[in-house]
């Protein structure tokens, strides 16, 4: 079993930083790619940063150059460090993970139950 579980949202002001934390619990798998979407009421929920397990990122032109993703291989954690936020990042962000299990040929994904980051003065 597996499961994620998101930490450190919050309100944060304009021009302010948070960084968020996510733990993949459970064994018998290895976890590739680790990352972060976010929805809004209303909208699809998209991508915001991915990093594969040989640390490649791809964060998307809305955050790239304000949020930075990063991961811990031996502990399956995965952060967001957001700075200089905007209100547009107001959103759910979940955490995604990329899970292989052991002895069989393919992946599947994960997630968190979201946590909410509000960006406001």
């Amino acid at each position: 079993q597996v499961q994620l579980v998101e930490s450190g949202g919050g309100l944060v002001q304009p021009g302010g930083s948070l960084r968020l934390s996510c733990i993949v619990s459970g064994s018998g798998f290895r976890v590739n790619d680790l990352g972060w979407y976010r929805q809004v009421p209303g909208k699809q929920r998209e991508l915001v940063a991915v990093i594969s397990r040989t640390d490649n990122t791809n964060l998307a032109p809305s955050v790239a150059g304000r949020f930075t993703v990063s991961r811990d291989n031996a502990k399956n954690m995965v952060y967001l460090q957001m700075t200089n936020s905007k209100p547009e990042d107001t959103a759910v962000y979940y955490c995604y993970a990329k899970i292989h299990w052991n002895g069989v040929s393919y992946e599947n994904n994960y997630w968190g139950q979201g946590t909410q980051v509000t960006v406001s003065s």
